[in-house]
């Protein structure tokens, strides 16, 4: 949620993949009413209102994480996925799945590659990645506001070791997601990167293709503490049920594009890494179609490449 609450290798993801991103924010940012501030190096009252709006957006985005923690777990906060507005099952049904809707064409629709090239004539580039953050956070923060109960239990775990073995679960799911953020870039993902480059008056440079720590065991560890998260409850109701089932499915149709983009601006450097390491499960490969030559070749491939190397 969050990647899209979800994986990136390259945290900003609007390039063609034929143009250096770089280069791409400068020719967008030319076309901005921002761009007598924001471009070569110069810096001005808009460059401040930028670092300015990247940090009010990424402050949305903690809130939202953190309820997010609170409305799953159903702790400390006062609306829950268990403790909603009161509603008929079928009102309740639909209006919730209108709400998930929402956050699902948002997250994808705008991190899509052809999105941003068209949204990046509107705003400029250094302010793009933080909108993003921003929409997507008031979308999850209607979500919260305007849930349906759905009270019915599907199953309820009473025994007190298998309970603690649950909630250890959800915390290792949120850990998980917490934690992958910042093995990409996590300042980068959430946009303020780019608006401090921009009150610095840098451009924009890429933070390269990296596999660390958990990108080595699968290539979307940030989507599985997603997973962990939301399905690892002792308590589990009709909403929760939904909840979790509807991003289960969005995030397995989210992955599959974000993946169709890498490999459009990757190739073969991405796709090494595919055949090297599992999309979700950390369930190894088999390796007996990969020769000696192409597996070394995958293993390089999957460990680092410079930053600027690869358009992000």
């Amino acid at each position: 949620m969050a990647s899209r609450l979800y994986f990136r290798f390259v945290a900003a993801t609007g390039d063609t993949g034929s143009e250096p991103k770089a280069g791409l924010a400068r020719r967008n940012m030319g076309r901005s009413p921002w761009a007598k501030h924001l471009r070569g190096g110069q810096s001005g009252h808009e460059a401040f209102l930028a670092i300015g709006y990247g940090a009010v957006c990424y402050l949305a985005f903690v809130v939202a994480f953190l309820y997010a923690v609170g409305f799953v777990g159903a702790i400390v906060v006062p609306r829950t996925i268990d403790r909603g507005i009161a509603a008929p099952i079928t009102e309740a049904l639909a209006i919730n799945v209108a709400l998930l809707g929402v956050f699902a064409v948002q997250h994808s629709v705008m991190a899509r590659p052809g999105f941003k090239r068209w949204w990046t004539r509107i705003v400029p580039q250094s302010i793009e990645r933080s909108t993003y953050v921003l929409l997507s956070s008031a979308a999850l923060l209607l979500l919260y506001w305007q849930w349906r109960s759905m009270p019915a239990v599907i199953w309820d775990v009473r025994q007190p070791a298998a309970r603690l073995a649950l909630w250890a679960l959800f915390w290792v799911g949120w850990a998980t997601v917490f934690a992958a953020s910042f093995m990409v870039n996590h300042f980068d993902l959430f946009g303020l990167r780019q608006v401090y480059l921009a009150w610095r008056g840098k451009p924009y440079t890429d933070i390269g293709f990296r596999t660390r720590l958990l990108y080595r065991v699968v290539r979307h560890p940030l989507m599985l503490g997603f997973f962990i998260a939301f399905w690892a409850t002792p308590t589990m109701t009709a909403a929760h049920l939904l909840f979790a089932v509807a991003t289960t499915g969005y995030i397995l149709i989210a992955v599959q594009l974000e993946e169709r983009d890498l490999l459009a601006t990757l190739g073969d450097q991405y796709r090494d890494y595919r055949r090297q390491v599992p999309m979700l499960l950390p369930i190894p490969h088999r390796h007996s179609a990969v020769g000696p030559e192409a597996a070394g070749a995958e293993v390089a491939g999957a460990e680092v490449v410079e930053p600027g190397q690869v358009p992000g």
